[in-house]
């Protein structure tokens, strides 16, 4: 899941907390992270939960087009990676991080609920994005604040807060999904707003757990220091700057073809996957749990087998770590290509959906949390932010792309729009590829 990248971000550009003595806990931790954790977890819940909804939404309640309805929701998607970026501006230098917290999960629930009438349906769109910039960045930023810098339990910190995440991913389809294509549509989403009124409630009343925000004045002092390392930055680091540009330009069209698993395929699902399972009818959102349950059941292998590999001397380098899940995604795609050709008129088993976000999930894991590790990792001092705005500049224009192939949907057909994403995706990963090279180089000690 695209959202899952934040956190690291957020702690990359955030100065290191002072030394301070071990608060009370909860389970083994700050009570904080456990605040912090159920807050993220119910606004991914509102988040997801609409997201599920809205390509449905679109096409049955509004009827909309196949073509207008994926431009629209690339435009919603994308500008979901581009508000983050002023959201966080705006906390470090004017609101404070509280304030900007409060303040977006007001906006996303009011648009949550705003969406429940057609005729607000834009507007409710632009108080979701524009709240969900305020809040996103800023919220992640405190987890590391919880710890001293020499406290043993920081560095696993935002693996829990990532459960959160991804929990509340795999419960918002179940829920919003069921009441919204059962009972109608402004019962999903005013589930969805239910939940991030519940986020703020929880975070309000644990906020005494929190760490207190940093004087904006200091963070002016702090931009300020970064600045002027910047300025002193030897030629060498600035080099690095134009290889990430060609990462992030590779990103992009990766995430173009990578986006359609909530748009195209959403629709796809809707019409030509049988989802009778033991006489039970299952509701085509519930197909949007799949990506985050696949997140809990395979991040520990990843990570393990990668830690196995790195004690043999073999890890790949991220940037090879990204190619090859660039290509498993192209190979996901290809195979549900290979399956809607194989079916003819018949409907397509919904096992087959199950094997495709198994592969896809799998190649999600290999490039877009590498990436932003990789863009944290090599940023010259004093870029740090800068750099991880570029990343969501990727992320935003790669979503924006997506909408924009959603239109060959009907020209191509759903096997031949499926063997274009393959394409897409398998491109990314050759362009990644061929830059491994030049960042090895680059990053060798």
């Amino acid at each position: 899941m695209s959202s899952s990248i934040t956190p690291t971000a957020a702690s990359h550009s955030a100065p290191a907390a002072p030394s301070r003595p071990l608060a009370p806990t909860w389970f083994g931790q700050p009570r904080g992270l456990t605040v912090l954790f159920l807050t993220e977890m119910w606004e991914r819940f509102s988040f997801y939960g609409m997201s599920a909804l809205l390509i449905y939404y679109m096409t049955k309640q509004l009827h909309f087009s196949q073509a207008d309805a994926s431009l629209i929701y690339g435009l919603y998607t994308g500008g979901v990676f581009l508000t983050p970026i002023a959201g966080g501006w705006l906390a470090d230098r004017r609101l404070g991080r509280r304030a900007a917290i409060v303040s977006g999960g007001i906006l996303m629930a009011i648009g949550h609920f705003t969406l429940s009438w057609e005729s607000l349906f834009y507007p409710g769109l632009i108080l979701i994005a524009v709240g969900n910039g305020l809040f996103l960045p800023n919220l992640p930023s405190q987890v590391g604040d919880l710890y001293a810098e020499d406290d043993p339990r920081r560095g696993g910190a935002y693996n829990v807060y990532y459960v959160g995440v991804n929990l509340g991913g795999l419960l918002a389809p179940l829920v919003c999904g069921t009441l919204g294509e059962r009972y109608g549509w402004h019962w999903g989403f005013g589930a969805a707003g239910v939940g991030m009124c519940l986020g703020l409630m929880i975070y309000l009343l644990g906020s005494r757990h929190l760490p207190p925000d940093r004087p904006r004045a200091a963070m002016g002092d702090q931009l300020r220091e970064d600045l002027a390392r910047d300025s002193a930055a030897p030629p060498a680091l600035r080099a690095l700057v134009l290889p990430l540009l060609w990462v992030a330009l590779a990103v992009m069209l990766f995430r173009s073809a990578y986006a359609h698993s909530g748009n195209t395929l959403a629709l796809w699902a809707d019409t030509r996957v049988d989802l009778q399972a033991f006489g039970f009818g299952i509701p085509v959102t519930w197909v949007q749990s799949l990506n985050p349950l696949f997140v809990f059941l395979f991040t520990p292998l990843v990570v393990r087998g990668w830690r196995h590999a790195a004690l043999r001397g073999r890890e790949p380098a991220p940037i090879r770590k990204m190619a090859l899940g660039a290509a498993g995604v192209g190979l996901a795609w290809l195979l549900l290509a290979a399956t809607e050709a194989l079916a003819g008129p018949s409907s397509v088993q919904g096992l087959w959906l199950v094997v495709f976000f198994a592969a896809y999930t799998w190649g999600e894991l290999y490039i877009l949390p590498v990436g932003l590790g990789l863009f944290a990792r090599l940023a010259p001092a004093g870029m740090g932010a800068t750099v991880i705005a570029a990343w969501f500049l990727a992320a935003f224009a790669g979503n924006l792309l997506s909408g924009v192939v959603g239109w060959a949907w009907q020209p191509l057909g759903p096997a031949g729009f499926f063997v274009l994403l393959a394409a897409l995706s398998g491109a990314a990963g050759a362009a990644l590829l061929a830059l491994g090279p030049r960042l090895e180089r680059l990053t060798r000690p």
